[in-house]
Order: C-alpha cells, then structure tokens, then sequence
C-alpha cells in the first residue's frame, strides 16, 4: 500500500454552490465535492486530490467526507451498481456511525 494525501475544506454554502457551478455546470449548493488530482504515479505520495464539504447541507460531515474520499479513490456511484454506496455504508458503520446519506438517498 502506497503512502497518499488528501485536503478536506469545510466551507460555506456560497462557496460550495460557487464550486458546483464552475465544476459541474449546477448553480445549487450540495453536501460535498471531490476533485481527484491527475498526477502520474511517481515515487513518493499519492496525491489523492481535495474533497470539499459543506455542513449545511450535510446529514454528517464524517459521512460525507468518507462519500468524498472514496469518490477520489475512483468510486462513481452513478456507474458503479451500488458498490460505492455499499462500501461508504460498511465503512461508517465501522466507525460507529449509523449510515443516513444512503438512506435519504432512497428516500428522494
């Protein structure tokens, strides 16, 4: 297993609604986004990319950043049959933490 980084910045909902904006083409605020880095592997760490996180918009921050994380770890839970979803579930509640995104998820 290589050694890798990551960046996690909590921020407002105009900021979050600025970068869905500039990034995904949706003039909303949102929970969380992820931006994987396109560096090549080389020696030394990943460089994983920056996950930002909005906290008015989210059911629970540590949720969402573990939904952000795996989404810079190349899961795409809009191709990938649950799979994503699946893992984000098991790994929350690994930490003691009742899954809701999922849920809610359903539930819309």
């Amino acid at each position: 297993m290589k050694e890798g980084h990551l960046a996690i910045e909590v921020v407002g909902e105009d900021r979050i609604r600025e970068l869905n904006r500039e990034h995904r083409g949706k003039d909303k605020a949102t929970d969380v986004l992820s931006f994987p880095m396109d560096e090549d592997e080389g020696q030394g760490p990943v460089e994983l990319g920056d996950v930002f996180i909005c906290p008015e918009f989210s059911v629970d921050e540590t949720e969402v950043a573990v939904h952000g994380v795996l989404h810079l770890c190349g899961y795409d839970h809009e191709s990938d049959q649950g799979e994503m979803l699946d893992l984000q579930d098991r790994i929350v509640t690994g930490l003691g933490i009742e899954p809701r995104m999922t849920v809610e998820a359903e539930i819309d």
